[in-house]
């Protein structure tokens, strides 16, 4: 019998776990860690599907199943990207209620992508299965930016393919605005660090630009005065060899 949880829903990452999040075309969910133990059997095996829409798509259909309580496999293509009702976004399996990462790894260099990669689920995040005629997985492609995204687990029984729990759709999500360049900050304290790194590379090539210049035109100067030296040098040196007359005395 499928049970539908009245408290639980899908959460959006943690700024620890996930920074910038969400970015303009994705969103980071927390996994459903522990969300379905009630209504698992040990002798059957599940998968968890997420299904992302619109908030927009609310007011049209926001039902992930069929009338034999089978889960839809609409597609982002079939439903607009969400904005005519729910889409599969995802298929994985169910986490490990017993044996969960540890979040204190996050911080060894060495584990912290394994641990993220099992914690968290990031919407969005395939830019080419759209465009891949070969693709045969549940696609993932990239959100709209500045859209507000309501996203549902769902736990699927996998070899009946039946339904047998589901979370409440997540509270509304928005995807970051695309700053136009009239909004953008130059203030040196909010660029960003590649910004401040061209910006230094840009000031030392002017600088070294400025020296090169002086240095020419000092060179130039230094020759000119060094010309006119030798040249006064040579004529006082003609003047002086020169034979002056002699006056005869008769």
């Amino acid at each position: 019998m499928m049970s539908y949880d009245q408290n639980l829903k899908p959460q959006i990452a943690a700024p620890q776990l996930a920074t910038n999040n969400p970015t303009l075309t994705t969103v980071a969910l927390e996994k459903p860690f522990c969300m379905f133990d009630s209504s698992l059997s040990p002798k059957k095996s599940y998968v968890i599907y997420l299904y992302a829409m619109k908030e927009s798509a609310s007011a049209v259909s926001s039902l992930v199943t069929d009338n034999s309580s089978k889960p839809l496999n609409s597609t982002f293509q079939q439903t607009s990207g969400g904005q005519l009702g729910p889409y599969k976004a995802a298929l994985f399996n169910v986490p490990n209620c017993a044996s969960p990462p540890k979040l204190a790894d996050v911080g060894d260099v060495n584990k912290v992508s394994d641990v993220l990669k099992q914690y968290l689920f990031r919407v969005g995040d395939d830019g080419t299965c759209l465009y891949d005629p070969n693709f045969l997985a549940v696609c993932n492609p990239p959100l709209a930016p500045d859209t507000t995204y309501r996203f549902k687990y769902v736990l699927v029984e996998s070899t009946e393919g039946i339904m047998k729990a589901q979370t409440l759709w997540s509270d509304p999500i928005k995807t970051r605005r695309v700053k136009l360049p009239l909004k953008i900050d130059t203030w040196p304290g909010r660029r960003s660090g590649g910004m401040i790194v061209i910006t230094s590379i840009q000031s030392v090539l002017v600088f070294l630009l400025l020296a090169g210049l002086l240095a020419s035109v000092s060179s130039a100067v230094m020759g000119s005065e060094d010309s006119s030296a030798e040249t006064r040098h040579v004529s006082q040196t003609i003047q002086q060899s020169e034979p002056r007359p002699q006056i005869s005395s008769e």
